[in-house]
C-alpha cells in the first residue's frame, strides 16, 4: 500500500494511492486526521481494507503533496553511512553511526519547491532512503527491528554546506527551512520486506549524480533501529533517514550546487521518484 499526506481544497489529509487517484482516508476514518495518528492507533490493516473497497476520492494530480509525515515527533538522520561518501569526505568510518536531527519545518513534499537560502550558494543534494516507525519501542533488538517499521520513502536531505562546516556539529547546515524533501509516499513493508535490496539514484536536471544500492549501508537498517532505540524511545511516525552515498556536489571539481530553476529527483526502486524544483528564498 502507498500512503501519502496531502492538501486538497485547503484541507490537510492523508490517504492511499489507488488507480492514479487518492482514497481520502482522513475523511473516512474517524479519529484519524493524519498519517501519524493512523500509525499511533495501529490501524494500518483497517486502512488497507478500506482503500481496497472504495473508489478514489481525488485524482492524484489534483492534490498537493505534503511531506509523508508532516508532524513527526523525531527526524533522526544518519551521516557517513556509505563507504564511498566517507571516502570522498576524507573521514574515517566510525565504530557507531553518526546521528543528527532535522526539524519538520525543514522538509516539503513531492513536487513542492525546495528553498535555497539567501545566506548561502552551497546548496547540496543528498538522496536517501527514509523509514517511518510503525509502533513504539525501546531497546529494540536488531533481529526484530524491521517489525517496528511501517514503511519506506525517499528523502532529499538538502544540505547547506558552508553552514554545516561552521562547527563540528552538522545541524546548522541540515535543517534550513524547506531545504529538504520527503516523499512522494510511504510504501508499507508488505511491499518491501527487505530494505537492503533497493536501488537508489539521485538526478540533478536529468543527470545522474548518485547511484547506489542499499546493501552498501555501513550500518544496516536493523542495527540503526537498535542503536537509536537504545538512546530514546521510538514512536509511531518517527522518521529515520539512513544516509547518502557518494557523489555529493560539495566533493566534485568544481562543486555542483543546486541552483534556482534546477530540478532534483531521488528515485528508489519499489518506492518511486521524489521530484522537486529549486527556488530562491524571497528577499
Amino acid at each position: 500500500m502507498k500512503l501519502l499526506s496531502f492538501i486538497v481544497d485547503g484541507r490537510p489529509s492523508f490517504g492511499a494511492v489507488k488507480d492514479n487517484g487518492v482514497v481520502d482516508l482522513g475523511a473516512r476514518m474517524a479519529g484519524c486526521t493524519t498519517l501519524r495518528q493512523l500509525l499511533e492507533a495501529g490501524r494500518l490493516a483497517e486502512a488497507a481494507r478500506l482503500a481496497a473497497s472504495v473508489a478514489p476520492d481525488h485524482p492524484l494530480d489534483k492534490v498537493s503533496f505534503a511531506p509523508v509525515i508532516p508532524d513527526p515527533g523525531k527526524i533522526i538522520c544518519v551521516g557517513l553511512n556509505y563507504r564511498d561518501h566517507v571516502a570522498e569526505t576524507g573521514r574515517t568510518v566510525t565504530e557507531k553511526p553518526a546521528l543528527f536531527a532535522r526539524f519538520a519545518c525543514s522538509q516539503v513534499g513531492h513536487l513542492q519547491p525546495i528553498v535555497k537560502p539567501r545566506v548561502s550558494d552551497d546548496f547540496d543534494y543528498e538522496g536517501e532512503l527514509a523509514l517511518v516507525i510503525g509502533k513504539a519501542g525501546r531497546h529494540i533488538p536488531a533481529d526484530r527491528a524491521l517489525d517496528y517499521v511501517a514503511g519506506y520513502s525517499c528523502y532529499n536531505e538538502g544540505s547547506i554546506r558552508d553552514w554545516q562546516r561552521h562547527t563540528s556539529q552538522f545541524l546548522a547546515g541540515k535543517t534550513f527551512a524547506e531545504s529538504g524533501s520527503f516523499g512522494p509516499w510511504l510504501v508499507t513493508t508488505d511491499e518491501i520486506p527487505d530494505p537492503s535490496k533497493l536501488n537508489l539514484q539521485t538526478r540533478l536536471n536529468g543527470n545522474v549524480v548518485q547511484d547506489t544500492t542499499t546493501n552498501l549501508l555501513i550500518t544496516a537498517i536493523p542495527e540503526l533501529i537498535a542503536y537509536i532505540s537504545t538512546i530514546c524511545p521510538l514512536a509511531p511516525g518517527d522518521v529515520i533517514v539512513t544516509g547518502t552515498p557518494g557523489g555529493v556536489g560539495a566533493k566534485r571539481t568544481p562543486p555542483l550546487w543546486m541552483r534556482p530553476g534546477d530540478t532534483v529527483e531521488v528515485e528508489i526502486s519499489g518506492i518511486g521518484t521524489l521530484r522537486n524544483t529549486v527556488i530562491a528564498e524571497p528577499a
